[in-house]
């Protein structure tokens, strides 16, 4: 067994999945002819039936879902193009098409873990010697499909860690329609994923310097009636719609509270899952504060890294990530620039640590090798777990790594706060290694972090447990940065 000679206390606070926790999704149980079949059936109900099965749905879901009926009527608008007569019907019947269209998701059925702690970015509320904080954890349930989810607490001058009650309801975050594009942006990286080509500059010719969906549509439909050969030019258009689906903004319900928030993929791109979030409070030079998140955006097959952008989670922007370096899983933002640029940590090659620098934060074409597997508990793989903490002594990394057995651990690294190229120190054993209990989840034998926090003079790491719960544990940061700096 591995042992640091730095001391790790384990707290009891322990974050669990609920499967209480479900969000309303489209129901689509088949193909259109089996769709039709079921409209077909609920059409040849009596209006006393519909109305008794309409006040059953409210008895047993309203208390849940107090939007219920706005929920049933965007579902039955899914399916209404598949009704000739679709005028016929009066509105209960619509509902209830609708609310035969519609299914409870239980987000977090299966896991609740990858957690990322960040503080919040106004203090005011926060006690003398305390610090409130905003979590993201990846939550999993059927199917295996992961989205983000959110959760607020506080540390306090005791470093107890106490997580605020979660929100009575979960809201999924809707995608804001006809949202503006800016075409420089856009061209870039249509030229990065390699579909840009004469019939691509056509269409970007009919559109101003921003855009919306619609215009982009129209200015697509416009080149493929211009053009002889309309099937040579499907691809491109793909791609093209494809990129814009996968770069959106979310509307944020009336509420302040982000524990009630769901991030639910909303793109092909993510058809399978957003994964891993690295959530980082970042400061501009100015003084403005935001919050980042880099995730993995799954397709079943590929994988994509994005980037979440929101201030004080008034707004969300989600974008994808470009550049030659931008791969792989498990990327990770500096809180600030340095030296004028932003920078990412990455695994590149599936085993090694690099470091990318970059002018825009969306674009990543600059890398260098930061770090290879050294130890025993990393000789398969090392990869990040969060973005850097800065302190007096440097930037301070929390990394994990793969040993025998598959097994993950968490351990430190410190790097220059000038030059974060410059590894000061490495811990040659992990900090933290999975330990009877944690042994046992989904996937047994890991520990992981996508990011913690410095509190006074802790270290906080909140981590997940085998993939399936997530805990904290407490360091202290003198006697961490001694060891790094010895």
């Amino acid at each position: 067994m591995y042992r640091s000679r730095v001391k790790i206390e384990r707290v009891s606070e322990q974050l669990d999945p609920d499967p209480r926790r479900v969000i309303p999704r489209f129901f689509g149980p088949g193909d259109e002819k089996r769709l039709r079949g079921i409209i077909g059936r609920i059409r040849a109900l009596d209006r006393s039936a519909v109305s008794k099965l309409l006040s059953g749905l409210k008895r047993s879901f309203q208390k849940k879902h107090p939007d219920l009926a706005a929920i049933a009527k965007s579902n039955y608008d899914a399916v209404k193009h598949l009704i000739s007569d679709e005028h016929d019907l009066d509105e209960e019947r619509r509902l209830l098409i609708g609310a035969y269209f519609t299914m409870e998701y239980a987000i977090e059925s299966a896991a609740l873990f990858n957690p990322s702690m960040v503080p919040a970015i106004t203090q005011d509320a926060a006690a003398e010697g305390s610090t409130r904080f905003v979590m993201s954890l990846r939550a999993t349930g059927e199917g295996h499909i992961s989205s983000v989810v959110f959760r607020r607490g506080v540390i306090g001058h005791d470093n107890r860690i106490r997580i605020d009650p979660v929100g009575q309801y979960s809201h999924q975050l809707q995608v804001i329609e006809n949202r503006q594009f800016e075409k420089k942006t856009y061209r870039k990286k249509l030229i990065e994923m390699g579909v840009f080509e004469s019939s691509t500059d056509e269409v970007l010719n009919r559109l101003g310097e921003t855009f919306n969906f619609a215009e982009l549509n129209l200015a697509i439909d416009a080149v493929r009636e211009s053009r002889e050969s309309a099937l040579s030019f499907c691809e491109t258009a793909d791609s093209m719609i494809a990129l814009t689906r996968a770069n959106y903004d979310l509307h944020l319900p009336d509420l302040d509270d982000p524990s009630e928030f769901v991030i639910f993929p909303n793109s092909d791109a993510e058809s399978h899952g957003i994964e891993d979030m690295r959530l980082v409070r970042f400061r501009f030079d100015d003084g403005g504060i935001c919050y980042y998140g880099v995730y993995t955006a799954y397709d079943g097959s590929n994988i994509m890294p994005q980037l979440l952008e929101t201030t004080g989670f008034q707004t969300v922007k989600i974008r994808t990530l470009g550049g030659r370096y931008a791969l792989n899983k498990g990327m990770a933002l500096f809180p600030r620039k340095v030296d004028g640029r932003f920078l990412m940590l990455g695994r590149l090659d599936n085993e090694n640590l690099f470091l990318l620098r970059s002018d825009d934060v969306l674009f990543w074409n600059e890398a260098e090798l930061l770090m290879k597997p050294e130890f025993a508990w990393e000789i398969i793989q090392i990869g990040n777990c969060g973005s850097p903490m800065e302190t007096e002594s440097g930037w301070l990394l929390l990394t994990h790594g793969v040993g025998p057995m598959r097994q993950y651990s968490i351990g430190a690294v410190l790097l220059d706060r000038d030059d974060p190229s410059r590894v000061i120190g490495r811990l040659p054993e992990p900090l933290l290694v999975p330990i009877d209990e944690e042994s046992v989840g989904y996937v047994p034998n890991v520990v992981y972090s996508c990011g913690g926090l410095i509190h006074n003079d802790k270290l906080v790491i909140p981590y997940a447990i085998s993939d399936r719960s997530t805990t904290f544990a407490l360091v202290s940061l003198p006697e961490l940065l001694a060891e790094l700096t010895a």
